[in-house]
């Protein structure tokens, strides 16, 4: 394990170097390094099953903090301002995607699933590239941050409903367990945070340590408990992320929690990597090609079009597209749900995986070559 490791960490390192010297997201080091070093690379890494498990927790904290951020009067705000820009494009997003899976002899359920996975936008790209410098670039990063919040919600979503098509006990059993569970969770979770873990958070606010550590364990607790509820763990962490949202103290606990996120995270995008079967890529290019050039081409016209609808400035709403023209890291855990869940075909999710990371290269390229972002190839664009 540790020298599995050392191969992880120190190849995503050198990979993330030639990632920031070629204008690349990070992210994409870390995938590359598990498709050189995993079973259908260099074969160094035995057993990724292992790593992916591991990595499973760094998706149980990016929903925790997730929902850490989703404040109630945020909350409130992002209906009226980004709800009718998200709604409609992930609905054209869908159908384009639904489409083209259609076009290319997939099945029905597969076209389904690459339509879903089509219809979200990658939040680590998006706001990674994102400047705060100009006041022109915090209305862009409002309005960016709006519609990410609402298509993780809507992700949410779609991973409870494929939680729950992908299980034996039947569609019944399962509406029943996410009518009555779902609720039940939420309601409990909330007041547990309210009468317990607010008045020890501030009793105990100025111990970094001990905060740190309940919510870990509040976050795990949770997500523990759904799995007991019958639903999933994803969930149960977060309802724990919702239910602090309101707390005096749940900017800090976003902050110090995101190096453990990141940590695992790593492990995540790695594993995808090395489950990445690499040989088999060239029989699913064509149309993988083709969904990333309609995802990277056609959600800067979408989203320009749904924004300058909604009366926003020209310049703005162009940007704003642009920094949304990828597929989404939750599109890739949809994936993976799907293929445990038997939904989706082993080639339908190689397709969807190599689209996702053909889009990623495509738009990290387009906003770094000519917006501003903190990696810029151009150095009046390097705007912190």
């Amino acid at each position: 394990m540790i020298f599995s490791l050392f191969l992880i960490f120190f190849g995503a390192a050198v990979l993330a170097t030639v990632a920031l010297l070629a204008r690349q997201a990070l992210l994409l080091a870390y995938i590359a390094a598990g498709v050189l070093m995993g079973p259908w690379g260099l074969d160094w890494i035995s057993n990724p099953e292992l790593i992916a498990d591991i990595a499973n927790v760094g998706i149980l904290f990016l929903l925790f903090l997730l929902g850490l951020n989703l404040e109630i009067g945020e909350l409130q705000k992002l209906f009226k301002e980004a709800i009718v820009v998200t709604a409609l494009s992930c609905v054209i997003f869908a159908i384009v995607g639904f489409g083209l899976a259609l076009l290319f002899s997939f099945s029905v359920i597969d076209s389904i699933v690459t339509g879903v996975a089509m219809m979200f936008s990658s939040t680590i790209i998006a706001l990674k590239l994102l400047p705060t410098s100009a006041l022109h670039h915090q209305r862009m990063g409002e309005f960016i941050v709006s519609v990410l919040l609402l298509q993780d919600m809507l992700a949410i979503g779609v991973l409870i409903t494929l939680h729950s098509v992908g299980r034996e006990q039947g569609l019944i059993l399962e509406s029943a367990i996410l009518i009555v569970g779902l609720p039940m969770l939420a309601v409990g979770a909330w007041y547990v945070s309210k009468l317990v873990l607010t008045r020890l958070f501030l009793l105990f606010d100025q111990i970094q340590e001990y905060v740190f550590l309940v919510a870990i364990g509040w976050c795990l607790a949770l997500a523990e408990l759904a799995t007991v509820l019958g639903l999933s763990h994803e969930i149960g962490a977060f309802i724990a992320g919702v239910t602090l949202a309101t707390s005096p103290i749940a900017r800090f606990l976003a902050e110090s929690l995101k190096p453990l996120r990141d940590f695992f995270l790593v492990l995540f995008f790695f594993a995808l990597g090395a489950g990445f079967n690499l040989g088999n890529v060239h029989t699913v290019l064509i149309p993988a090609t083709l969904l990333a050039l309609v995802a990277v081409a056609l959600k800067p016209i979408v989203f320009r079009l749904l924004l300058e609808r909604e009366h926003e400035k020209a310049r703005m709403a162009r940007e704003t597209g642009v920094r949304l023209s990828q597929i989404s890291e939750f599109s890739l855990l949809i994936i993976v749900v799907a293929t445990q869940t038997q939904l989706l075909s082993d080639r339908a999710a190689l397709m969807l995986q190599t689209a996702t990371l053909l889009s990623f290269i495509g738009s990290s390229y387009w906003v770094i070559r000519f917006y501003p972002t903190p990696i810029a190839t151009d150095a009046s664009l390097r705007l912190d």
